[in-house]
């Protein structure tokens, strides 16, 4: 469901009700304000990465941070303001003195923001949030898809709706914009488990900061001014993932997924490279890292997903009784709208959107895989 706009009040009341004057808020007891967007798994794992304390940094922006964050409906945000956890990530609080808000006008308030809205809703709440953003405050996503029908990727969605809004001087340095991207199952970042994430970035600087306020004891940060490729790795994965799933629930074996993992990332060097990214990237952290994690994670949401339909279940049945967003499905439509676009055999993504969306059983899936051309192995 397409989040909704609620209704403004004239007036507010309560920590929502404050004044919106960023000379007033832009500091809340001398610490710079972080606004979260989206209310999900990742925002939260977010919010408590943030809050908490972290090296020293020498750039504007510091940890710890005043946690904002903000929900699409009163519902959602009321609920989880109360609660203090979510049902999509059960045992963990967020951190005691974050704000949830509903309200668009205390994005103001932010000296960083993070983007952690569903890639297919992103653009939906950019528009509807962008007069409040402030000029020139760097922005950060985590959310891993592509935009079906634009095939862009969620920080060209960011940054093509603030220009289009205006929040952005097109004569003027342009705002920093960031992607983090890696292997991140958020119920482990959420016990602190070890870590590592890329921190991509056009801006060196940015990408730097970005680095330094997410580092800690368990999370590892590296830097990359590879933003295509991360972002590209970072969503192609998921539809992998769901292949993954699927060879679970048939229960293929261990040998059909690992293959199947090896081909994936043949498939999305070549569509990366073809794009015009680096091809190292998806041998790093980003790439074959996330994409590893994510076809083997229990809790990884694509491949529960495909697991899902290998065992027999209907998508629509799957996602209508799941709590989260599955990203992988629509970037499914997207992925392969580019790989006609630039000219690049992808049979998986290719399998699995006939699975998906052209009624394919999933065995025969695997069997049109199995049955292809005899060839020499090519990665990229």
């Amino acid at each position: 469901m397409s989040p909704s706009k609620p209704p403004h009040p004239r007036h507010s009341h309560g920590p929502d009700g404050a004044a919106t004057s960023r000379s007033r808020l832009g500091q809340d007891d001398g610490r710079s304000v972080v606004c979260i967007l989206g209310l999900g798994q990742m925002g939260i794992v977010c919010a408590n990465i943030l809050a908490g304390s972290g090296p020293a940094s020498s750039l504007p922006v510091k940890r710890p941070m005043k946690v904002v964050m903000w929900g699409h409906t009163t519902e959602e945000a009321g609920e989880l303001s109360q609660a203090r956890q979510s049902i999509r990530l059960p045992g963990c609080e967020i951190p005691k003195d974050a704000e949830v808000t509903w309200r668009d006008e205390q994005v103001s308030r932010a000296n960083l923001i993070i983007s952690a809205v569903p890639v297919q809703f992103t653009r939906e709440a950019w528009v509807r949030l962008a007069p409040h953003v402030p000029a020139g405050v760097g922005v950060v996503s985590v959310a891993k898809g592509i935009e079906t029908g634009t095939m862009l990727r969620p920080t060209q969605v960011i940054a093509e709706v603030l220009r289009q809004s205006g929040r952005d001087n097109p004569d003027g340095a342009p705002r920093p914009i960031a992607t983090l991207s890696g292997p991140t199952i958020a119920p482990e970042l959420a016990r602190c488990l070890p870590a590592a994430m890329i921190a991509a970035s056009d801006d060196a600087v940015f990408a730097q900061q970005v680095q330094a306020l997410f580092s800690n004891s368990w999370l590892r940060v590296y830097t990359n001014p590879d933003v295509l490729g991360v972002e590209l790795a970072g969503a192609v994965k998921n539809v992998v993932a769901i292949a993954a799933g699927i060879c679970d629930g048939l229960q293929a074996g261990y040998n059909a997924k690992s293959t199947l993992l090896a081909r994936g990332l043949a498939e999305i060097t070549r569509l990366g490279v073809a794009m015009g990214s680096g091809r190292e990237t998806f041998f790093g952290v980003a790439g074959v890292g996330d994409l590893a994690t994510t076809c083997f994670s229990p809790e990884g949401r694509n491949r529960s997903c495909g697991e899902a339909l290998g065992k027999g279940r209907k998508l629509d049945e799957y996602l209508a009784q799941s709590p989260h967003v599955v990203e992988g499905v629509e970037t499914t439509r997207a992925v392969l709208e580019l790989a006609k676009k630039y000219r690049v055999e992808m049979p998986i993504v290719a399998s699995v959107h006939a699975v998906l969306f052209e009624g394919m059983d999933p065995i025969d899936a695997i069997g049109q895989l199995m049955s292809r051309e005899q060839k020499a192995e090519r990665v990229g």
